[in-house]
């Protein structure tokens, strides 16, 4: 496809200026170039956007494709072809909420990517994980602390896998690694939904934290952790995790170890907003809800820790179940402690960072993935307008027209 984008105001993912005036050249699935004039001499379609609001598409850094159920224990009993049709529906969703990338945090998987790839699904692109791993009993194990087994073999469900001892961590990295995982996911601290872990808990050694770190960098790949407490977070960075999920806890100087180490942070209040509202009415017991309220009051103040420390912040919502039409909430829950500017760059070109795609995503430049969003408002004065979809006009993927309003 070779299409003219005309007429926009265009926020590039990395600059602070928007340019009042711009011109975007797609070919094929490449932005070929981005001009302040209109391009002479071509013949490809013009679509005029008059004054538009144009930006990179939306990059989700922490999702769940296979997220079909609030209560992970009830997606581990659903067939896996349920699973992906409840997959195929989220992913669909999602990118006409604007996102064109995702990173899934948990059991995304080669399948789901294959059914992306070959267009069985018209979804986003998907960075996948494979089985997240958890210690036994930690925030990864959903049996009950009642739960029995005939035999002491462990715990496998849809989205995590039992861990317990460095050998083990190597075998079971490398076999998400083997089906083409793009990171690594562990689960360092105690959790929410969870059933026998509290928050405060410290999941996994320091020499299985290293043992993962170890074999995803053979593979070019990376560690992302689930943790939500200062010494978690702090106990990661300090072997070699790259990204620090959720972060709810995080003190002064646990930021300051992320920003020291060059990792990042990926807040996910999405999440913890829908639960807040909505979570007794879904069925979650007391006892999740009560680790909810500790964790929510103070993540606002760890985001404030990770901006005083100059410390890399992603996007990511995190979100489960009928909770997942919120997932563009998180630009408003955000700017209660993020200027506007700063969300829209986590979203797009911090994110692309974290996905090791710097300058092919999150971007609009020469070279770039065509994944481009022209929007009905400004994101800079009220970024809540990212939060309708109608206000989402036109919505490309890789160069394919995926939503065209202005036609």
């Amino acid at each position: 496809m070779a299409l003219i984008l005309a007429n926009g105001r265009l926020f590039d993912g990395v600059s602070d200026v928007v340019r009042e005036r711009a011109f975007v050249f797609v070919e094929g699935d490449r932005i070929r170039e981005v001009s302040d004039r209109p391009f002479a001499g071509s013949d490809a379609p013009v679509l005029d956007l008059g004054g538009r609001f144009v930006m990179p598409g939306l990059i989700d850094a922490h999702f769940h494709a296979y997220g079909s159920d609030l209560n992970p224990a009830t997606i581990d009993r659903q067939a896996p072809a349920l699973r992906a049709l409840h997959a195929r529906r989220i992913l669909e969703d999602a990118l006409m909420r604007g996102f064109t990338s995702l990173r899934d945090a948990a059991g995304g998987d080669a399948a789901l990517a294959a059914g992306l790839r070959l267009r069985l699904i018209k979804g986003p692109r998907l960075f996948y994980p494979g089985l997240a791993l958890s210690q036994t009993g930690g925030h990864g194990d959903m049996r009950a602390p009642d739960h029995f087994d005939g035999c002491a073999c462990g715990y496998c469900g849809s989205l995590s896998v039992i861990a317990d001892g460095p050998d083990e961590m190597r075998k079971l990295v490398r076999e998400q690694l083997r089906q083409g995982a793009s990171q690594i996911k562990l689960f360092v601290s105690g959790g929410v939904l969870s059933p026998s872990d509290p928050i405060w808990m410290n999941q996994f050694c320091e020499a299985e934290i290293r043992v993962a770190v170890e074999e995803a960098a053979t593979r070019r790949a990376y560690v992302m952790a689930h943790a939500h407490t200062n010494e978690a977070a702090i106990r990661c960075v300090r072997n070699g995790v790259r990204t620090i999920e959720h972060a709810t806890l995080l003190e002064a100087d646990g930021a300051r170890e992320i920003a020291a180490h060059d990792a990042f942070a990926v807040p996910t209040l999405a999440i913890m907003d829908g639960i807040k509202r909505s979570g007794a009415r879904l069925g979650l017991p007391q006892a999740s809800l009560d680790k909810l309220a500790e964790v929510e009051r103070h993540a606002l103040t760890a985001i404030d820790h990770l901006r005083q420390a100059g410390a890399k912040i992603g996007f990511g919502t995190d979100l489960l179940g009928e909770l997942m039409p919120l997932q563009s909430s998180e630009f408003s829950l955000r700017r209660q402690v993020c200027e506007p500017i700063e969300i829209l760059k986590q979203a797009t070109s911090v994110n692309a960072a974290i996905l090791k795609k710097d300058g092919e995503l999150g971007v609009i430049a020469d070279g770039a993935l065509a994944d481009i969003l022209v929007v009905d408002g400004d994101p800079l004065a009220d970024i809540a307008v990212l939060e309708d979809p109608a206000r989402l006009a036109v919505i490309i993927r890789e160069g394919e027209l995926c939503k065209n309003a202005l036609a």
